[in-house]
């Protein structure tokens, strides 16, 4: 296969070939008009602290529909764009990882691994500050290990934030902190979606990307969790007598659900599926609930109420029906994001950002830089704004030599920070879900709004920040030599 045929089917692959062209009244941009009424919605109904999973999908249906007067084409072939846009297979995989990762977060919680993390922090002292930095690196670590940081804020904001409530963090930094672990995991973790596709759009072997990336995820670590541990503490944790009361009632039994935590964790980082490390947790999660001898209907209870209904309970229920409306969410704001895809508004942006570049590799890196990050801030789900973005980063990096690592680092490390920082992100109205779903669980949990968590989030503005420093500085710089080699700045010839 020739070069050119390579790059066309690589084009297919990642978008840059649409089926059938739309046109909009008022331009390529009135593509924008379903997500960016999203966005307002979004952040009205969070300032307003009138913000339900239900209204979100809502408005999202009607900025879906006032694009369709706005459309120019057929009516009929704007429906089917939005079809194609759903059928991505991001949007399966990312609704997918929910359901496992939820249903295991679940059966941990079922087996009183909180309370015993509530025992652990009361018995060592580690509370506030020091629990949200534990918080970070865990949710770090188990993210780098099972490759879906949605997956981890699904688990820790159940786990964890319950805990940490209790022993003195605040709930916000707390959040905040496991919003972080998920960042850092999903722009490092060789499984992670993120880094698949950085890696694949921009020719690049997984293994090197990563390499080559760990520098920038760990310089942004180092401060935020230093950061966690100075403002994470100052939560309240309830008064005294309930304390004393919790005190009495937590023991350390639910600390050996750790055991599948580490498993689950032990196969991920062995290279086992997400899906396969997963549900050998749930299955080793059921063992231990049977031998500590907690009741099985934790797990799944089917019985019939005093109306005669069927009623079906438990952890397996309750972890995959906590993310339905995320679900359905998902798959419209791909459909809305695939709009700007078939209307030509990517290949007028693309284009725009060439013409300034004029052949100078700090304005390509920034460009990237900027492109990346405006893509983010429309297309709320991390993966899909990547592979929106994964064109531009190839045809810009390409046309300047840019080195493919160097150009999948730009992708992921951007994508990864701004899905876990923006009010409106996927992963930060994941978050508000999950632990609005354990209020429900704890009645004495504050649910903390996406617009409080979003300016704590350190380690996703520390990635942005050192990656904006690389793009101004050249720091990690490499180019591409003629046959794909590796090429220091100071050994370049090019053009």
């Amino acid at each position: 296969m020739s070069k050119k045929q390579q790059d066309e089917v690589i084009d297919e692959a990642i978008g840059e070939k649409s089926i059938k062209k739309l046109e909009f009244r008022g331009g390529v941009f009135a593509a924008t008009i379903p997500l960016v009424f999203f966005i307002i919605w979004a952040i009205s109904l969070s300032v307003a602290k009138l913000v339900t999973e239900e209204a979100l999908v809502l408005g999202m249906v009607i900025g879906i529909a006032l694009g369709l007067f706005f459309t120019k084409s057929k009516w009929a072939d704007y429906a089917q764009s939005l079809f194609t846009g759903m059928a991505q297979p991001i949007g399966v995989i990312a609704v997918i990882a929910w359901f496992w990762a939820g249903m295991f977060a679940k059966m941990l919680s079922a087996g009183g691994l909180v309370d015993g993390l509530i025992w652990f922090g009361f018995q060592t002292g580690v509370e506030g500050g020091m629990f949200v930095g534990l918080t970070f690196l865990l949710s770090a670590l188990f993210a780098t290990a099972v490759g879906t940081g949605y997956g981890t804020v699904a688990t820790f904001g159940i786990l964890m934030y319950p805990a940490g409530v209790i022993l003195g963090a605040d709930p916000v930094i707390l959040l905040a902190a496991i919003l972080s672990g998920a960042v850092f995991g999903d722009n490092l973790a060789p499984v992670s979606d993120t880094t698949i596709v950085s890696a694949t759009t921009q020719e690049a072997d997984v293994p090197g990307v990563v390499r080559s990336r760990f520098k920038y995820s760990v310089t942004a670590a180092i401060p935020a969790l230093i950061l966690f541990i100075i403002f994470g503490g100052g939560g309240s944790g309830g008064n005294e007598a309930a304390l004393s009361e919790l005190q009495s009632q937590v023991g350390p039994n639910g600390l050996w659900m750790l055991i599948p935590f580490v498993l689950v964790l032990y196969l991920a980082l062995s290279g086992h599926h997400l899906l396969t490390s997963l549900t050998w947790g749930i299955v080793a999660s059921v063992v231990f609930i049977f031998l500590t001898g907690s009741s099985l209907t934790k797990i799944l209870h089917v019985y019939r109420n005093e109306s005669g209904e069927a009623v079906i309970e438990g952890a397996l229920m309750s972890g995959i029906g906590g993310y339905f409306n995320m679900a359905i969410l998902i798959l419209f704001i791909l459909a809305a994001a695939h709009l700007m895809e078939v209307a030509g508004t990517m290949e007028t942006i693309k284009n725009f950002f060439l013409n300034i570049i004029n052949n100078v590799v700090r304005r390509a890196e920034l460009s990237i830089f900027a492109i990346v990050a405006f893509l983010n801030v429309f297309i709320t789900i991390n993966t899909a704004a990547e592979i929106a973005a994964a064109p531009f980063v190839r045809k810009i990096g390409k046309e300047m030599n840019i080195h493919s690592y160097r150009r999948a680092n730009f992708l992921d490390t951007v994508s990864s920070s701004l899905g876990y920082i923006f009010p409106w992100s996927g992963g930060v109205l994941l978050a508000w879900a999950t632990i609005k779903g354990a209020a429900d669980e704890y009645d004495f949990l504050p649910v903390v709004s996406p617009t409080e968590v979003f300016p704590f989030v350190f380690q996703g503005w520390g990635l942005l920040i050192v990656m904006f420093i690389a793009a101004l500085t050249g720091w990690g710089l490499r180019y591409s030599g003629k046959n794909g080699e590796e090429i220091k700045p100071k050994d370049y010839q090019g053009s």
